[in-house]
């Protein structure tokens, strides 16, 4: 498929999905956004794993503030439920595990896309900004809900009324991130990630996605259960077969992703 705003393409079952508006630092407008939701619904149904990354020095700078008309005629509310809220859920329920690649600067709608993935890997060059202040707004694009759960309710709440740039380092410091990674080895480095996800038991890890982001509204009991459940489930799949093999006899798993 022939993309205007980004690249997509699949090697040894990952996914490369790229935002390509450099000269903007990947700003995301109107056709942006319908291009991420198409490319990660294609993808998951070809990959195992899937990548989101940016072309040139930023990964992504939020909403491209000239799209859509002046500030006196957006419909923002309209903007988010039609063309934000088809995006962020495409990555979020996606049936195979995303990462995040953050090659640079991440503000605004661009950190919590960002955030929307499993997995966020960042150059130590990157920087992570909820920007939204600094216009009059509040944060978007789930940054309401991805930033106080994985950092807490103060450094949220700071994060977002002060708009301070949070370094890749402090972000992992803080649970936001999985890893801040040095940029002469970042690329290397997320993709040796992917390829393992790719390789790994890609219904388990769908289970998992569902069991860890149950967690938060379960009681014990229902977690217990639904653990259960999922387990149950995960002790059918042919990788759960090889697993068990390769270990007893002692060699690496070839998992199939079924």
């Amino acid at each position: 498929m022939d993309y205007q705003t980004l690249t997509s393409e699949i090697t040894n079952g990952v996914a490369v999905i790229t935002l390509n508006r450099p000269a903007l630092m990947n700003a995301l407008n109107t056709t942006m956004r319908l291009e991420i939701t198409k490319a990660i619904k294609a993808a998951e149904t070809e990959a195992r794993c899937i990548v989101l990354t940016g072309a040139g020095k930023s990964f992504c700078s939020g909403q491209d503030l000239s799209d859509g008309g002046s500030a006196a005629t957006l419909n923002l509310e309209a903007t988010l439920r039609d063309e934000y809220v088809p995006m962020l859920k495409a990555i979020f329920d996606c049936r195979v595990p995303t990462i995040c690649a953050v090659n640079g600067p991440a503000a605004g709608a661009g950190a919590n896309l960002a955030l929307a993935a499993d997995v966020v890997v960042a150059s130590q060059d990157a920087f992570f900004l909820q920007a939204f202040t600094r216009i009059g707004l509040i944060p978007d694009a789930g940054g309401t809900y991805w930033l106080p759960r994985q950092i807490g309710s103060a450094r949220a709440m700071g994060a977002a009324l002060f708009a301070d740039k949070i370094s890749a380092k402090q972000a992992a410091e803080w649970g936001m991130i999985y890893e801040a990674i040095p940029m002469i080895d970042f690329e290397a480095h997320w993709r040796a990630r992917a390829e393992s996800l790719a390789a790994g038991p890609t219904e388990t890890y769908r289970h998992l996605k569902t069991a860890l982001r149950s967690s938060f509204e379960n009681t014990l009991d229902e977690q217990l259960a639904l653990e259960a459940n999922l387990q149950g489930k995960c002790g059918v799949t042919h990788d759960f077969i090889e697993g068990v093999t390769a270990f007893l006899q002692k060699r690496p798993a070839i998992f199939k992703g079924k």
